[in-house]
């Protein structure tokens, strides 16, 4: 009998060997509205990976891509916030409604280029790292997409071309634009722009490569012009009150994972830019490359939009943006 009982009291405790490894790991959701193959799923795959690799597997991000949990874009602060949600990527521009400071990425030609827009965001950082804060929120990485173009029907090279035209927006500021120039914005959920290219609702499309590549614009579209409306921005936050539960060495792994995968998201967008580019050129997609002139003239316009938004701006968004011009010499 004594024997029986030391045999069980040894199987108890090598069972429980077993069992605490797998009861001290936590699993968490990290979601992605984006398709499985787009740069910014697969960028979270990779950054779910690092940590799980620098937790020996303790901590681990199941990526959740193309919607699945069944949360919206513009709604993604709310549900980090309380919880919903450890962990989502969100598109900056797509969450600004809620947080006003955010909507500094989303000024038309504020920025002309990647380089510029790094300025941006790392003059933002400080202030979007508050604005996070506030929301019950840790912003883990922000990465760029490549610029908002114009996908037409019609070949168009200059201010007046683009009069009349009938293009689907995804912003307000885009939607300014549009107006400022005589075209008509439509506010069309992603789902109903192909169709809508179809039936003539619309002619025309605000958007970037990866997007249009997603959309196989070239069935319907012919002309691509690479205006960099704006260049919107991706970034992944998990639920402060979940990460400070963490121990201190998979808070450190989230962070060291997420600077890491902020540089090579970075080192990507320039090629995946031009990749989701040629495909569209192969497609039948022709891009015409826009004027110093209609650029200029665009800015102009739009000085407009830019400096309503400044009148009622948060003192940080105007802090960002007097540091931005100064540090571009604008």
């Amino acid at each position: 009998m004594k024997k029986t009982w030391t045999l069980l009291l040894v199987m108890v405790v090598s069972m429980a060997f077993l069992v605490s490894p797998c009861l001290a790991k936590t699993q968490w959701n990290a979601n992605s509205v984006w398709p499985p193959k787009n740069e910014h799923s697969i960028g979270l795959t990779e950054f779910a990976a690092k940590v799980k690799t620098a937790t020996n597997g303790d901590l681990e991000l199941m990526v959740q891509s193309g919607g699945a949990l069944g949360y919206k874009g513009p709604e993604l602060l709310k549900v980090v916030r309380d919880g919903l949600v450890p962990v989502s990527d969100m598109l900056i521009s797509g969450v600004a409604g809620d947080e006003k400071v955010f909507q500094i990425v989303t000024l038309p030609f504020l920025v002309r280029n990647f380089d510029e827009l790094k300025i941006l965001l790392d003059v933002s950082r400080p202030h979007f790292d508050k604005a996070a804060q506030k929301w019950n929120q840790k912003i883990l990485y922000i990465a760029p997409w490549p610029g908002a173009g114009l996908w037409t029907k019609k070949k168009v090279t200059s201010l007046a071309d683009m009069k009349g035209l009938k293009v689907r927006t995804y912003d307000k500021n885009g939607a300014l634009v549009m107006e400022a120039v005589g075209a008509t914005p439509l506010a069309l959920p992603f789902s109903e722009v192909y169709t809508s290219l179809q039936t003539g609702v619309i002619d025309s499309v605000m958007t970037s490569t990866p997007t249009a590549v997603d959309g196989k614009f070239w069935e319907v579209l012919k002309y691509f012009e690479p205006l960099n409306i704006t260049i919107a921005t991706n970034m992944v936050t998990v639920n402060l009150k979940a990460f400070q539960k963490l121990p201190k060495a998979q808070q450190d792994a989230l962070v060291k994972a997420g600077k890491e995968m902020e540089a090579i998201m970075w080192a990507k967008v320039r090629k995946w830019d031009k990749n989701m580019e040629a495909i569209s050129n192969k497609n039948g997609i022709q891009t015409v490359k826009p004027t110093k002139k209609q650029i200029a003239e665009l800015e102009k316009i739009t000085e407009g939009i830019r400096a309503d938004w400044l009148k009622s701006a948060p003192a940080d968004a105007k802090k960002i943006y007097a540091d931005f011009m100064k540090k571009v010499k604008r």
